[in-house]
């Protein structure tokens, strides 16, 4: 029987991304029809089920691949836009303790202002701090390592 299955699937598609996303899509849609009993949302189950078998016995492999190709595109997409979030948390802790330091070190943050002058980086925005009262001079940031030049 397992050597029937095998030669049955020589030549056909598969399970690839999009096929596994639509099948698990298709399982927490039954999930959530279970519990509401809504028929539109089972009729989408079972639409998103028959697509995934669908893509599974298809034997235009080229085509598959194609809008595989193109899903795991939108999906890298989406999956970089949500990374982008796992940096609040130092950026928020980092704010409260500069606010934290002036509130306990404000004349001490005063006099090191009158020493010093901050500038961002124009690539990664990188807070650089140079000394005041030397001119235009070019500053290289120790991140990025891009040059630019100000007037301090």
């Amino acid at each position: 029987m397992r050597s029937r299955f095998q030669r049955f699937f020589i030549g056909r598609n598969g399970l690839d991304q999009l096929a596994k996303a639509s099948l698990i899509l298709s399982m927490i849609f039954l999930l959530i029809t279970s519990i509401t009993r809504n028929p539109i949302l089972y009729l989408i189950t079972l639409l998103l089920l028959a697509y995934a078998y669908f893509r599974m016995m298809s034997k235009n492999v080229n085509k598959r691949l194609y809008e595989n190709q193109k899903f795991m595109k939108i999906m890298n997409k989406t999956i970089d836009f949500f990374k982008g979030f796992k940096d609040i948390g130092w950026k928020t802790r980092a704010f409260f303790t500069e606010f934290g330091r002036k509130i306990r070190y404000g004349r001490k943050q005063d006099a090191e202002s009158k020493a010093y002058r901050i500038y961002k980086c124009p690539e990664c925005k990188q807070k650089v701090r140079v000394p005041r009262g030397r001119g235009k001079i070019e500053i290289t940031c120790p991140k990025c390592r891009t040059a630019f030049i100000k007037r301090t």
